[in-house]
Protein backbone atom coordinates (compact mmCIF):
# COMPACT_ATOMS: atom_id res chain seq x y z
CA UNK A 1 0.00 0.00 0.00
CA UNK A 2 2.50 2.46 0.77
CA UNK A 3 4.46 1.77 -2.75
CA UNK A 4 1.14 2.52 -4.62
CA UNK A 5 0.18 5.73 -2.31
CA UNK A 6 4.09 6.61 -3.08
CA UNK A 7 4.03 6.45 -7.01
CA UNK A 8 0.22 7.60 -7.06
CA UNK A 9 1.66 10.88 -5.04
CA UNK A 10 4.81 10.99 -7.87
CA UNK A 11 1.82 11.08 -10.65
CA UNK A 12 -0.15 13.36 -8.82
CA UNK A 13 3.21 15.79 -8.71
CA UNK A 14 3.85 15.05 -12.27
CA UNK A 15 0.33 16.27 -13.00
CA UNK A 16 0.41 19.44 -11.27
CA UNK A 17 4.12 20.00 -12.26
CA UNK A 18 3.07 20.10 -15.97
CA UNK A 19 -0.67 20.76 -15.85
CA UNK A 20 -0.46 24.71 -16.47
CA UNK A 21 1.68 23.61 -19.83
CA UNK A 22 0.47 23.06 -23.40
CA UNK A 23 -0.84 19.91 -24.73
CA UNK A 24 2.67 20.15 -26.75
CA UNK A 25 4.44 21.41 -23.67
CA UNK A 26 3.31 18.44 -22.05
CA UNK A 27 4.12 15.47 -24.39
CA UNK A 28 7.50 16.75 -24.22
CA UNK A 29 7.80 16.65 -20.60
CA UNK A 30 6.45 13.15 -20.40
CA UNK A 31 9.03 11.82 -22.53
CA UNK A 32 11.94 13.89 -20.20
CA UNK A 33 10.94 12.11 -16.82
CA UNK A 34 11.71 12.43 -13.79
CA UNK A 35 15.46 11.06 -12.14
CA UNK A 36 16.63 10.54 -8.86
CA UNK A 37 20.29 10.45 -6.78
CA UNK A 38 21.37 7.59 -8.17
CA UNK A 39 20.15 7.92 -11.88
CA UNK A 40 23.33 7.48 -14.60
CA UNK A 41 22.00 11.03 -15.57
CA UNK A 42 22.18 12.77 -12.57
CA UNK A 43 25.70 11.26 -11.84
CA UNK A 44 26.85 12.59 -15.44
CA UNK A 45 25.65 16.09 -14.77
CA UNK A 46 27.22 15.81 -11.54
CA UNK A 47 30.32 14.98 -12.98
CA UNK A 48 30.10 18.20 -15.58
CA UNK A 49 29.62 20.39 -12.72
CA UNK A 50 32.71 19.75 -11.15
CA UNK A 51 35.44 22.04 -11.08
CA UNK A 52 37.72 21.82 -14.12
CA UNK A 53 40.76 20.67 -13.22
CA UNK A 54 42.87 19.71 -16.42
CA UNK A 55 43.80 22.88 -17.40
CA UNK A 56 46.93 23.26 -14.99
CA UNK A 57 48.35 20.05 -14.96
CA UNK A 58 51.32 20.74 -16.38
CA UNK A 59 51.68 22.57 -13.10
CA UNK A 60 50.37 20.13 -10.50
CA UNK A 61 50.27 16.92 -12.78
CA UNK A 62 46.45 15.48 -11.36
CA UNK A 63 43.00 15.53 -13.69
CA UNK A 64 41.64 15.67 -9.72
CA UNK A 65 42.69 18.72 -8.26
CA UNK A 66 43.27 22.67 -9.53
CA UNK A 67 46.02 25.49 -7.50
CA UNK A 68 43.29 28.50 -6.47
CA UNK A 69 44.52 31.37 -8.68
CA UNK A 70 46.70 33.48 -8.13
CA UNK A 71 49.60 32.12 -7.38
CA UNK A 72 53.59 32.04 -8.70
CA UNK A 73 56.00 29.40 -10.17
CA UNK A 74 58.93 29.38 -11.80
CA UNK A 75 59.75 27.27 -14.58
CA UNK A 76 63.26 27.06 -16.49
CA UNK A 77 64.43 29.95 -14.09
CA UNK A 78 61.68 32.37 -15.03
CA UNK A 79 59.34 33.76 -12.82
CA UNK A 80 55.72 33.67 -14.14
CA UNK A 81 52.54 34.91 -11.75
CA UNK A 82 49.77 32.85 -12.87
CA UNK A 83 46.67 34.88 -11.84
CA UNK A 84 44.41 34.16 -15.06
CA UNK A 85 43.25 31.18 -16.71
CA UNK A 86 44.94 32.24 -19.68
CA UNK A 87 48.55 32.20 -17.51
CA UNK A 88 48.42 28.59 -18.02
CA UNK A 89 49.57 29.16 -22.17
CA UNK A 90 52.79 31.21 -20.37
CA UNK A 91 53.78 28.42 -18.56
CA UNK A 92 53.04 26.10 -21.58
CA UNK A 93 55.06 28.02 -23.72
CA UNK A 94 58.29 27.89 -21.36
CA UNK A 95 58.09 24.31 -21.04
CA UNK A 96 57.63 23.95 -24.93
CA UNK A 97 60.62 26.67 -25.91
CA UNK A 98 63.64 24.51 -25.79
CA UNK A 99 64.23 20.55 -25.43
CA UNK A 100 67.25 21.43 -23.96
CA UNK A 101 65.96 22.57 -20.67
CA UNK A 102 64.68 20.20 -17.64
CA UNK A 103 60.99 21.95 -17.85
CA UNK A 104 61.05 21.54 -13.95
CA UNK A 105 58.29 23.52 -12.47
CA UNK A 106 58.82 25.01 -8.86
CA UNK A 107 55.39 26.56 -6.82
CA UNK A 108 55.77 29.21 -5.12
CA UNK A 109 54.54 27.95 -1.50
CA UNK A 110 51.63 28.47 0.24
CA UNK A 111 48.63 27.48 -2.44
CA UNK A 112 45.66 26.20 -1.83
CA UNK A 113 44.54 23.69 -3.90
CA UNK A 114 40.81 22.92 -4.64
CA UNK A 115 39.53 19.32 -5.45
CA UNK A 116 36.79 18.46 -8.43
CA UNK A 117 34.33 18.23 -5.24
CA UNK A 118 34.97 22.18 -4.62
CA UNK A 119 36.45 21.03 -1.13
CA UNK A 120 39.67 23.57 -0.97
CA UNK A 121 43.13 22.78 1.59
CA UNK A 122 45.97 25.03 1.97
CA UNK A 123 48.94 23.23 1.33
CA UNK A 124 51.62 24.63 2.88
CA UNK A 125 55.21 23.04 1.09
CA UNK A 126 56.82 20.83 -1.62
CA UNK A 127 56.02 17.99 0.92
CA UNK A 128 52.61 18.46 1.34
CA UNK A 129 51.98 18.59 -2.37
CA UNK A 130 54.00 15.77 -3.15
CA UNK A 131 51.89 13.96 -0.34
CA UNK A 132 48.50 14.87 -1.77
CA UNK A 133 49.68 14.57 -5.58
CA UNK A 134 50.73 10.71 -4.58
CA UNK A 135 47.32 9.91 -2.90
CA UNK A 136 45.40 10.95 -5.90
CA UNK A 137 47.88 9.04 -8.20
CA UNK A 138 46.29 6.10 -6.10
CA UNK A 139 43.50 6.48 -7.81
CA UNK A 140 44.01 7.02 -11.49
CA UNK A 141 40.46 5.34 -12.44
CA UNK A 142 38.05 7.82 -10.70
CA UNK A 143 35.54 9.19 -12.82
CA UNK A 144 36.63 12.15 -12.53
CA UNK A 145 34.86 15.65 -14.67
CA UNK A 146 33.48 15.52 -17.35
CA UNK A 147 35.22 18.51 -19.80
CA UNK A 148 33.55 20.01 -23.04
CA UNK A 149 30.64 20.32 -21.73
CA UNK A 150 29.07 24.17 -20.04
CA UNK A 151 26.00 24.49 -18.72
CA UNK A 152 24.59 27.91 -19.27
CA UNK A 153 22.99 29.11 -15.90
CA UNK A 154 20.53 29.29 -14.47
CA UNK A 155 18.71 26.45 -14.81
CA UNK A 156 15.34 25.26 -12.88
CA UNK A 157 14.68 22.09 -11.47
CA UNK A 158 11.73 20.79 -10.07
CA UNK A 159 11.30 18.57 -7.03
CA UNK A 160 9.23 15.91 -5.50
CA UNK A 161 9.83 14.48 -2.24
CA UNK A 162 8.33 11.35 -1.79
CA UNK A 163 8.36 11.02 1.87
CA UNK A 164 6.47 14.51 2.94
CA UNK A 165 4.67 14.40 -0.76
CA UNK A 166 5.46 18.10 -1.44
CA UNK A 167 6.37 19.61 -4.64
CA UNK A 168 8.96 22.48 -5.15
CA UNK A 169 11.06 24.15 -7.40
CA UNK A 170 15.22 25.48 -7.35
CA UNK A 171 16.77 27.91 -9.29
CA UNK A 172 20.46 26.70 -9.95
CA UNK A 173 23.05 29.61 -10.88
CA UNK A 174 26.65 27.77 -11.24
CA UNK A 175 28.30 24.48 -11.54
CA UNK A 176 29.09 24.75 -7.92
CA UNK A 177 25.49 24.98 -6.66
CA UNK A 178 24.49 22.17 -9.38
CA UNK A 179 27.52 19.73 -7.94
CA UNK A 180 26.28 20.56 -4.48
CA UNK A 181 22.54 20.03 -5.00
CA UNK A 182 22.83 17.12 -6.35
CA UNK A 183 25.12 15.32 -3.92
CA UNK A 184 22.88 16.47 -1.53
CA UNK A 185 19.86 14.93 -3.01
CA UNK A 186 18.22 11.59 -1.10
CA UNK A 187 16.59 8.70 -2.09
CA UNK A 188 13.13 9.89 -1.25
CA UNK A 189 13.58 12.93 -3.76
CA UNK A 190 12.56 12.93 -7.50
CA UNK A 191 13.56 15.72 -9.78
CA UNK A 192 12.96 17.01 -13.55
CA UNK A 193 14.88 19.21 -15.31
CA UNK A 194 13.14 22.05 -17.00
CA UNK A 195 13.64 22.16 -20.26
CA UNK A 196 15.31 23.70 -22.64
CA UNK A 197 18.26 23.87 -21.45
CA UNK A 198 21.65 25.62 -23.26
CA UNK A 199 25.06 24.24 -23.50
CA UNK A 200 27.78 25.05 -24.63
CA UNK A 201 30.21 22.19 -26.20
CA UNK A 202 34.10 22.06 -26.58
CA UNK A 203 33.94 23.64 -30.19
CA UNK A 204 32.28 26.79 -28.43
CA UNK A 205 29.07 25.86 -30.23
CA UNK A 206 25.80 26.66 -28.41
CA UNK A 207 22.98 24.15 -28.45
CA UNK A 208 19.54 23.47 -27.20
CA UNK A 209 18.65 20.50 -24.81
CA UNK A 210 15.04 19.91 -24.85
CA UNK A 211 15.24 16.44 -22.60
CA UNK A 212 17.05 13.61 -20.99
CA UNK A 213 18.20 11.61 -23.66
CA UNK A 214 19.89 14.63 -25.70
CA UNK A 215 21.59 16.07 -21.81
CA UNK A 216 22.87 12.32 -22.12
CA UNK A 217 23.75 12.15 -25.60
CA UNK A 218 25.50 15.61 -25.43
CA UNK A 219 27.58 13.91 -22.38
CA UNK A 220 28.24 11.16 -24.16
CA UNK A 221 29.63 13.10 -27.04
CA UNK A 222 31.68 15.23 -24.96
CA UNK A 223 33.29 11.70 -23.33
CA UNK A 224 34.38 10.98 -27.03
CA UNK A 225 35.05 13.94 -28.46
CA UNK A 226 37.25 16.36 -25.68
CA UNK A 227 40.46 16.36 -25.72
CA UNK A 228 40.69 16.94 -21.87
CA UNK A 229 38.43 13.70 -21.10
CA UNK A 230 40.89 11.61 -23.29
CA UNK A 231 44.11 12.07 -21.77
CA UNK A 232 45.18 8.53 -21.78
CA UNK A 233 44.24 6.74 -24.50
CA UNK A 234 43.07 3.07 -23.44
CA UNK A 235 41.81 -0.09 -25.53
CA UNK A 236 38.28 -1.68 -24.76
CA UNK A 237 39.43 -5.02 -25.04
CA UNK A 238 42.45 -5.52 -23.01
CA UNK A 239 40.56 -3.63 -19.99
CA UNK A 240 38.03 -5.58 -20.22
CA UNK A 241 39.82 -9.14 -20.29
CA UNK A 242 42.00 -7.85 -17.20
CA UNK A 243 40.61 -9.05 -13.56
CA UNK A 244 37.23 -10.21 -12.44
CA UNK A 245 34.08 -7.89 -12.92
CA UNK A 246 30.86 -7.40 -10.66
CA UNK A 247 27.24 -5.39 -11.30
CA UNK A 248 27.00 -2.32 -9.52
CA UNK A 249 24.17 -0.62 -11.39
CA UNK A 250 21.53 -2.86 -13.93
CA UNK A 251 18.21 -0.46 -15.13
CA UNK A 252 16.08 -2.73 -17.26
CA UNK A 253 12.77 -0.77 -17.07
CA UNK A 254 13.28 -0.43 -13.29
CA UNK A 255 16.70 -0.91 -11.17
CA UNK A 256 17.50 -4.84 -10.88
CA UNK A 257 21.18 -4.63 -9.94
CA UNK A 258 19.81 -6.68 -6.94
CA UNK A 259 19.53 -9.48 -8.91
CA UNK A 260 23.14 -9.75 -9.83
CA UNK A 261 24.81 -9.59 -5.89
CA UNK A 262 27.61 -12.00 -5.55
CA UNK A 263 28.37 -12.13 -9.10
CA UNK A 264 31.46 -12.59 -10.51
CA UNK A 265 32.17 -12.09 -14.12
CA UNK A 266 35.35 -12.38 -16.19
CA UNK A 267 35.50 -11.58 -19.91
CA UNK A 268 38.35 -13.74 -21.59
CA UNK A 269 40.13 -12.99 -25.07
CA UNK A 270 38.44 -16.27 -26.60
CA UNK A 271 35.13 -13.97 -26.26
CA UNK A 272 33.44 -16.32 -23.83
CA UNK A 273 32.29 -14.89 -20.13
CA UNK A 274 32.39 -16.92 -17.07
CA UNK A 275 29.31 -15.71 -14.68
CA UNK A 276 30.10 -17.45 -10.69
CA UNK A 277 28.28 -17.14 -7.88
CA UNK A 278 28.37 -19.50 -5.11
CA UNK A 279 30.80 -21.88 -7.00
CA UNK A 280 28.22 -21.94 -9.89
CA UNK A 281 29.66 -21.40 -13.18
CA UNK A 282 27.42 -20.04 -16.66
CA UNK A 283 29.66 -19.53 -19.51
CA UNK A 284 28.30 -17.15 -22.11
CA UNK A 285 29.86 -14.95 -25.11
CA UNK A 286 30.80 -11.62 -25.21
CA UNK A 287 32.15 -9.18 -28.16
CA UNK A 288 32.73 -5.75 -29.29
CA UNK A 289 32.65 -3.97 -32.47
CA UNK A 290 33.50 -0.34 -33.91
CA UNK A 291 31.01 1.32 -36.27
CA UNK A 292 31.07 4.94 -37.31
CA UNK A 293 32.93 5.32 -34.26
CA UNK A 294 30.21 3.94 -31.71
CA UNK A 295 31.47 0.80 -30.23
CA UNK A 296 29.21 -1.87 -29.38
CA UNK A 297 29.21 -4.34 -26.61
CA UNK A 298 26.75 -7.67 -27.28
CA UNK A 299 26.88 -10.23 -24.37
CA UNK A 300 25.08 -13.68 -24.56
CA UNK A 301 23.90 -15.70 -21.68
CA UNK A 302 20.98 -19.03 -22.47
CA UNK A 303 19.43 -18.84 -18.79
CA UNK A 304 17.73 -17.47 -16.35
CA UNK A 305 18.62 -13.78 -15.07
CA UNK A 306 21.82 -13.85 -16.91
CA UNK A 307 19.90 -13.98 -20.34
CA UNK A 308 18.63 -10.77 -19.41
CA UNK A 309 21.41 -8.88 -19.81
CA UNK A 310 21.39 -10.16 -23.49
CA UNK A 311 21.00 -6.46 -24.92
CA UNK A 312 22.85 -5.49 -28.08
CA UNK A 313 24.68 -2.66 -25.30
CA UNK A 314 26.69 0.47 -26.67
CA UNK A 315 29.87 1.48 -24.11
CA UNK A 316 29.21 4.78 -22.70
CA UNK A 317 32.48 4.93 -21.45
CA UNK A 318 35.18 3.53 -19.37
CA UNK A 319 38.63 2.89 -17.75
CA UNK A 320 40.34 0.00 -16.22
CA UNK A 321 38.22 -0.49 -13.47
CA UNK A 322 34.83 0.56 -14.83
CA UNK A 323 32.63 -0.25 -17.68
CA UNK A 324 29.58 1.84 -18.54
CA UNK A 325 27.21 0.19 -21.19
CA UNK A 326 24.06 1.70 -22.12
CA UNK A 327 20.99 0.70 -24.89
CA UNK A 328 18.80 3.31 -25.96
CA UNK A 329 16.27 2.30 -28.11
CA UNK A 330 12.30 2.60 -26.98
CA UNK A 331 13.13 2.82 -23.41
CA UNK A 332 17.16 3.50 -22.34
CA UNK A 333 18.47 0.93 -19.85
CA UNK A 334 21.94 0.65 -18.54
CA UNK A 335 24.90 -1.93 -17.51
CA UNK A 336 27.85 -1.22 -15.18
CA UNK A 337 30.64 -3.40 -14.46
CA UNK A 338 33.10 -2.42 -12.03
CA UNK A 339 36.31 -4.43 -11.31
CA UNK A 340 36.06 -6.36 -8.28
CA UNK A 341 39.11 -5.55 -5.34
Amino acid sequence: MFLLKKYLSIAVFLFLLFSCQSETEEENNNSQGTITSVSPLTTYLQRVAMVKTVQDNMIDGSSYCTIKLPYTVTVNNEQIAVNTTADYQKVLDNINASNYDNDIVKIDFPVTMVYYNYIEKLIPNQADFDSLIDYWNLYPDLLSKINGLNISYPITINIYNSISQTASSQSIISDQAFFNFIKNLNESQYISLKYPIAITDYNNQIKSISNNLEFENAIKYAIDYCPENNLVPLDFATAITKGSWEIPYFYDGTVKTSNYSDYSFVFKADKSVVASKAGISETGQWESSVQNGITAVNISFATGVLSKLNFNWKLFEFNNSQIRLRDAGATTNYLYFQKKN
